[in-house]
């Protein structure tokens, strides 16, 4: 187990080794480049020179990207010149809240999906299976935005049961419970749909194996049969889909975020993306990048732990 661990942990640095270096390219790439975004479009040959001694961009490429990378080791991933103030302090403050969003989506996710999977799939093809999936199916096709604003016209227009934005900004992670319902019940169904799908498959499959027949002729009944045997077989599918579905979910939670004002890295992405603020952009990437290298790793050390085989492999 320890060698699987260390092998997956070596795995995720060359990732993030090689994350650092494509959001450096991306850097040296930008429109007009990083000190005409900083002085503007207007600025003299001299200023303009003048701060790409400072920065040091005049050095070979792979001695900045040495330079820059030990910085971003050290927490310093650049200044916002548009908000004044260091992209690390931001990243602090907005980063924690996506991944309190994001976690508490993907927990409610798949405590809902697990079991409603496993149901669907002991009651194949009967009429609540058939209602669970055609529901299922309609928002698995909704994009996450379009099931966000439906929620706002039913959950707050209609029934003003939750608020459509957030309106407590302090703290790190200080926001009201009720600023948190419409985001995490958004990105919550929109995961909930994807995963009970795959959970539902992957009952089936094992229903029609061997071990459940043997099972069964040993006078086990049906509920010992779905959670001892069953479930485990098939939560090693949901878990694979969990580290698969983390960059769509991060992802999904910036258009979440920014939709109902939710004060996170993605709604500060949003604005940094309004404002052409590209060091807290490419501080936003990385962060990001890194975070779901690491919920990949989380999962696939889960994933050894119920799957003996996967760690024999």
């Amino acid at each position: 187990m320890i060698r699987y661990i260390l092998r997956r942990c070596g795995q995720a640095i060359i990732t993030i080794i090689a994350v650092s270096i494509i959001v450096f390219i991306i850097l040296h790439l930008l429109p007009g480049g990083l000190v005409r975004a900083q002085l503007g479009q207007k600025a003299s040959p001299i200023q303009v020179h003048a701060l790409e001694v400072q920065e040091g961009l005049l050095k070979p490429l792979p001695v900045q990207y040495l330079t820059w990378a030990w910085n971003a080791l050290r927490g310093n991933l650049g200044y916002s010149y548009k908000l004044s103030e260091n992209v690390s302090t931001l990243l602090s403050e907005y980063v924690p809240r996506t991944f309190l969003l994001v976690a508490v989506s993907l927990l409610f996710a798949v405590a809902i999906a697990i079991p409603m999977g496993l149901w669907q799939g002991y009651r194949r093809n009967h009429l609540d299976d058939h209602a669970l999936s055609g529901t299922m199916l309609v928002m698995y096709s909704m994009p996450t935005f379009l099931l966000g604003v439906v929620l706002i016209v039913v959950l707050n227009i209609w029934l003003p049961i939750f608020p459509s934005t957030a309106s407590n900004f302090g703290g790190s992670l200080s926001i009201d419970a009720t600023d948190l319902a419409l985001p995490i019940i958004t990105l919550s169904l929109a995961n909930v749909s994807y995963f009970s799908r795959y959970m539902r498959s992957s009952v089936i499959d094992n229903l029609l194996e061997d071990y459940v027949r043997t099972a069964k002729s040993k006078g086990a009944r049906n509920r010992t049969v779905l959670l001892r045997h069953v479930l485990r077989n098939s939560l090693n599918s949901t878990l694979t889909l969990l580290g698969l579905s983390l960059p769509y979910t991060v992802s999904g939670s910036l258009i979440v975020e920014a939709l109902f004002n939710y004060p996170g890295a993605g709604l500060l992405f949003w604005n940094s993306a309004q404002t052409r603020d590209f060091p807290v952009l490419l501080g936003i990437v990385l962060i990001i990048a890194v975070m779901t290298v690491l919920g990949n790793l989380i999962v696939d050390i889960l994933y050894g732990v119920i799957d003996p085989r996967v760690r024999v492999q």
